[in-house]
């Protein structure tokens, strides 16, 4: 049984960074890419960035790139999401996800993180 937990979450104030953390458990996910998104109030879901578990593909959003960094630690079966010069819109539920690289979908997601950005 796959799972993933969300954690790093918080109230931060616009120009601070938060770290989210993604704990993946329950298969070996070598041939996983792990995603992150994000949901706010009355929004669609949006994608913020992926990466490959066996490393060589990194994607980003336009309205991310620069400002979030997506990594991970094999060691830990953990994927990170550092985020810098926060600002209110990026108030949201953030997600973590997970899906085999040569599917489309992502099968697995976790419960999700707040990260609320006060102005």
């Amino acid at each position: 049984q796959v799972q993933l937990v969300e954690s790093g979450g918080g109230l931060v104030q616009a120009g601070d960074s938060l770290r989210l953390s993604c704990a993946a458990s329950g298969r070996t996910f070598s041939n996983y890419r792990m995603g992150w998104f994000r949901q706010a109030p009355g929004k669609e879901r949006e994608f913020l960035a992926a990466l490959n578990w066996s490393g060589g593909f990194t994607l980003y959003a336009d309205s991310v790139k620069g400002r979030f960094t997506i990594s991970r630690d094999n060691a830990k079966n953990t994927v990170y999401l550092q985020m810098n010069s926060l600002k209110p819109e990026d108030t949201a539920v953030y997600y973590c996800a997970a899906r085999l690289v040569i599917t489309r979908e992502y099968d697995y997601w976790g419960q999700g993180t707040q990260v609320t950005v006060s102005s």
